[in-house]
């Protein structure tokens, strides 16, 4: 990745161009796995090598991917890095302006339907796995009675603790494996 900070969103196509399943999915792999050629993403996620090169050609469009020609063997062969760590918007920017808004809740819809399928594939294999590695799994939720001020700090502790623990990551660790970690914090609307 050339840039270790977050893609900050604020234009309403780059929202509508990543809130694509498939286009969520190769930007994923890119950042979970590194620089990968298009055949390599078309095994990885199961889709046919041109519908690959479609959507790695919207990322880049958008700013998400580019490509990493140093990887390449040859010039047919067309290798692709994410551009970024991490992609961020703040929904409270896009309150105002019912295009933005409209943008930012297809991609919130579609990140959530991703992390839905991701826990629904871990539950498939969970009784596969190692005991030791399904002795940390935790899925839980709180209800909580705070202000507006107190959800934004307990934001801020959330985004801290995933920093701590993403600063610790390695992927070259002995024994180091990929972990999802997903949180969210709302007011219920019950």
């Amino acid at each position: 990745m050339t840039e270790e900070h977050p893609r900050h969103l604020t234009d309403p196509r780059a929202m509508r161009a990543l809130a694509h399943p498939t286009r969520l999915r190769l930007l994923g792999e890119l950042r979970v796995r590194g620089p990968q050629s298009v055949g390599m993403l078309s095994d990885a996620i199961d889709e046919a090598v041109g519908s690959v090169s479609y959507h790695l050609g919207k990322l880049a469009e958008h700013g998400f991917v580019e490509e990493a020609p140093e990887h390449a063997r040859d010039r047919r062969e067309r290798w692709w890095r994410a551009a970024h760590t991490r992609t961020s918007w703040e929904p409270v920017e896009m309150l105002a302006d019912p295009e933005r808004r409209a943008a930012s809740d297809l991609l919130r819809r579609a990140i959530l339907d991703r992390y839905v399928e991701r826990l629904g594939h871990y539950l498939d294999v969970e009784a596969t796995l190692d005991p030791r590695w399904v002795r940390g799994t935790a899925s839980s939720d709180s209800w909580l009675h705070l202000t507006s001020d107190e959800l934004i700090e307990l934001r801020a502790d959330l985004e801290a603790l995933a920093a701590r623990w993403q600063d610790r990551s390695d992927p070259a660790r002995p024994g180091a494996e990929t972990v999802s970690l997903m949180y969210h914090a709302f007011r219920d609307q019950r």
